[in-house]
């Protein structure tokens, strides 16, 4: 595993959103109480006004009218207004898909039993044939994406630079930097493995992310630490192929 991250001007962060005080990171539900009480009042009970809200959370009026001020521009509860003769109208809230998203869920352990199933029903060979399967999709995927946003022209390190969004993006929490020893061969390290319940005690699922860098970037890339042997990241040495 390398040593410190030199940053690479064009090969280095991806790009960052501007969020709500307490909003959602990664599609991650609020980190903070009354947030996650107020989304799951609202899957459990429907749509409710904040006074309704307030009294059955024990929360003041204000204090979750705020929140749910907070929650909607996150983009995590959608407001109707609600008219019922004269007067100003009623307001109610609702949890969106992006908050029920958010909520948690065991995919993972959903993916696990998924591949033990595959494993039970055709073997390492059928597992293979399903993660380079997934890796043919996210090819295309990625290719597409290059394509779109980087143009024809693009050099190894504009493409090392998207790619390390792409897997940001995805919770691999990614980033492109220089080698530390040279200041010139380009890294992808991963700081968090996004399938690492699914992918442990089955090499496909790496061997497949190893072959779909070097499918997409066009390069010579070589893994040298891995989380899944205990490393603290993945890293990726990328090298233009040999003439």
């Amino acid at each position: 595993m390398s040593g410190g991250d030199a940053s690479l001007p064009a090969v280095s962060e991806p790009s960052v959103r501007s969020e709500p005080a307490n909003g959602h990171r990664n599609g991650h539900a609020p980190d903070d109480a009354p947030g996650r009480a107020i989304l799951l009042a609202l899957r459990e009970g429907g749509a409710a006004g904040p006074d309704a809200l307030a009294a059955g959370l024990g929360l003041s009026r204000t204090g979750t009218l705020q929140r749910l001020r907070e929650l909607e521009a996150a983009g995590f509860v959608v407001r109707q207004a609600i008219r019922h003769g004269v007067g100003r109208p009623r307001h109610l809230y609702d949890i969106t898909p992006e908050a029920q998203r958010s909520l948690p869920a065991n995919y993972d352990g959903l993916a696990t039993t998924l591949l033990e199933s595959i494993a039970e029903v055709g073997g390492d060979a059928l597992v293979e044939e399903v993660f380079q399967a997934r890796r043919r999709l996210l090819r295309d995927r990625i290719r597409a994406r290059f394509a779109e946003r980087l143009g024809a022209g693009a050099t190894l390190a504009d493409k090392v630079r998207e790619l390390a969004v792409v897997q940001d993006e995805a919770g691999y929490v990614s980033r492109a930097i220089t080698a530390p020893e040279d200041g010139a061969t380009l890294e992808l390290r991963e700081h968090n493995c996004a399938i690492l319940g699914a992918a442990a005690g089955h090499p496909a699922a790496c061997r497949a992310e190893l072959e779909l860098f070097e499918d997409v970037l066009e390069a010579r890339v070589v893994r040298t630490s891995h989380i899944a042997s205990g490393d603290r990241c993945c890293t990726y040495r990328i090298q233009p192929r040999d003439p």
